[in-house]
């Protein structure tokens, strides 16, 4: 684990278009599994903010944070704040946000979910 997460720097552009490609991608994935028939995970986007709903009523609530050019993330698990690294959203540790919502989501919805990168 890295010892501390250095942000690659981004425009506010680059970085509205990287933060609107995460949230796009992660409406995508939940879209798929409501047609596939894998789960009913409702969603709700207001602008930056994708609160993500399941079955057992629980919530994982992912909002981008442009002055801090962050996404934070919110879920049973905890809160967790990620920035962009060389083309990747960590948090502190070096957890890749994929790999955490995955697992929460996972954690959520009583089976396994698995997000991907844009």
């Amino acid at each position: 684990m890295p010892s501390e997460i250095v942000p690659t720097p981004l425009t506010d552009r680059e970085y509205n278009a990287k933060t609107a490609a995460v949230l796009a991608s992660i409406e995508t994935a939940v879209d798929r599994w409501l047609q596939d028939d894998v789960i009913d995970i409702d969603t709700h986007r207001t602008g930056g903010l994708l609160e993500l709903v399941f079955p057992n009523d629980s919530r994982i609530v992912l909002n981008t944070q442009p002055p801090l050019q962050e996404l934070w993330m919110a879920a049973r698990a905890g809160g967790y704040h990620y920035k962009h690294v060389d083309g990747r959203w960590l948090d502190r540790e070096g957890r890749e946000l994929f790999e955490a919502l995955s697992a929460c989501a996972s954690e959520q919805g009583s089976m396994p979910l698995r997000f991907v990168a844009p």
